[in-house]
């Protein structure tokens, strides 16, 4: 691969900086030079390094498909005669046997026969393809060299030019990200409007039937589908509900407990050691909830639906009996876990923020450190903590591998936590698992989905970065 190139290319650079210092150096000897030698040197290493490295990522974007040309234009008559799709697929084949992989698929005569010496060729027209990646990029850096050094003298503005460089560099990623987002917001109203065009988006927000099922006949049952996602809204609240429950409080009291109360010593190994959960892949917390969590709520419930089965509260008994490993209560437990250092350090931080002058008027009225803590403190970092609560809450509504495993994917319209329960994000992965058709309804109510979850996740985000700028300007 042209990649492996890319070591030279920062040998290169490496030499671009030290010949463009010393050329710089030298001549600065005679006339005062504008800019230092190092700066000269970084303006050396960015003419050699840029044009090789866009070299290379032109080469990696568009070797494939000049690759897949190559092979197609010298092909048998046999292979050029198949259906598009199949012709692809033995292209493909023979790029994975040309690079030592396996084949995908076996091939009846004559294609089985052809299939190696399209490999060899498939393997040799990488090899052409690479090397010539490679003869540009040295080409591009020889270029850029003999035009840098050809520019270097001790009036020439080099530090301005490698600032205009930078500024650049940071602009263009800016850019990207802008247009990251951008993107992504236009890929979602694209084909939200097109589900929207199909459903009637008072349906998708009021409707309380969610079955985003199509049917294969005309006259199979529910061959309309439903598409209330009303249920799925019941369901991410009810979780996300129960996971602030769980993480507000527990998270909240340790980042008091860390700042107000802990010892050097023992803040050093409480808060590194918190910290840990959040390093924590989300699929770990799924299985923690489906064979820890879940049996432990499940027995528990069906113990105590046992000691009431027969007495004045038969009929909730009865009901405890039947309660199953996943439930809404579980998810949401597990995911307030994930969720405490989350909340821990933003609220850490923002009680640390608050000025030492409140705690020591506080101290000086004669009050105690709790009574500093409740009165003062508390109230002083409210709006920051209410923020940290919000961007939690923005967290929870987005998990997926924790309710995926640990709450089923019943789309019901309940608030009892005991009962199994599914989320947007699940029904999202749900739609799009495996091959699907981009112009059924089925799939296009991902989108809707989607772009429903962006806009609250967003206006969360918004309220919370609002409260956290208000408490910055009052406590700055």
């Amino acid at each position: 691969m042209s990649w492996t190139f890319l070591p030279i290319v920062i040998v290169l650079a490496v030499i671009a900086f030290i010949g463009g210092r010393a050329v710089a150096a030298r001549r600065a000897r005679v006339t005062k030079a504008h800019s230092r030698p190092e700066q000269h040197g970084l303006y050396a290493l960015i003419w050699v390094a840029f044009p090789a490295l866009v070299v290379l990522l032109l080469v990696a974007m568009f070797a494939g498909s000049l690759e897949q040309r190559l092979l197609a234009a010298g092909a048998p008559a046999e292979v050029t005669a198949l259906e598009p799709i199949r012709e692809e697929a033995f292209f493909a084949d023979a790029r994975r046997l040309g690079a030592g992989q396996r084949t995908q698929q076996a091939w009846e005569q004559p294609f089985a026969e052809l299939l190696p010496v399209e490999g060899v060729r498939a393997a040799r027209i990488a090899q052409t393809v690479d090397f010539a990646g490679v003869v540009a990029a040295l080409l591009a850096a020889a270029l850029g060299g003999l035009f840098v050094f050809s520019q270097i003298r001790p009036d020439m503005r080099a530090r301005n030019r490698v600032e205009g460089w930078v500024v650049g560099i940071l602009f263009t990623c800016s850019a990207l990200a802008v247009l990251t987002t951008v993107g992504i917001i236009a890929s979602l109203l694209f084909d939200a409007t097109r589900f929207f065009a199909a459903v009637p988006i008072q349906e998708f927000l009021f409707g309380t039937q969610w079955s985003p099922q199509i049917a294969i006949r005309a006259d199979q049952v529910g061959s309309s589908g439903a598409f209330g996602a009303l249920p799925l809204f019941a369901g991410t609240f009810l979780i996300m509900l129960i996971a602030m429950a769980v993480a507000a409080p527990i998270g909240l009291f340790a980042a008091i407990y860390l700042s107000e109360y802990a010892g050097r010593t023992s803040r050093a190994v409480i808060k590194p050691v918190l910290e840990i959960l959040a390093g924590v892949p989300t699929v770990v917390y799924g299985f923690f909830a489906a064979l820890t969590v879940g049996p432990a709520f499940r027995e528990m419930f069906n113990g105590l639906g046992a000691l009431l089965v027969g007495g004045p509260l038969d009929g909730i008994g009865q009901y405890l009996l039947l309660v199953q490993n996943q439930m809404a209560l579980v998810a949401g437990a597990v995911m307030g876990i994930m969720l405490i250092p989350f909340v821990s350090s933003l609220s850490d931080d923002i009680i640390n923020a608050v000025p030492q002058s409140l705690r020591d008027g506080s101290f000086a009225m004669g009050a105690t450190k709790s009574e500093t803590v409740k009165r003062v403190l508390l109230p002083a970092a409210l709006p920051g903590v209410a923020g940290a609560m919000l961007l939690a809450m923005s967290r929870a509504i987005g998990e997926t591998m924790i309710v995926t495993m640990a709450a089923g994917l019943a789309a019901r319209l309940t608030l009892n936590p005991l009962d199994t329960v599914t989320t947007v994000t699940v029904q999202i992965v749900t739609l799009l698992t495996g091959d699907q058709e981009f112009d059924s309804p089925k799939t296009l109510a991902a989108f809707g989905l989607g772009l429903t979850l962006f806009v609250v996740t967003l206006m969360l985000n918004i309220v919370a970065q609002k409260i956290v700028q208000t408490y910055r300007q009052q406590y700055d």
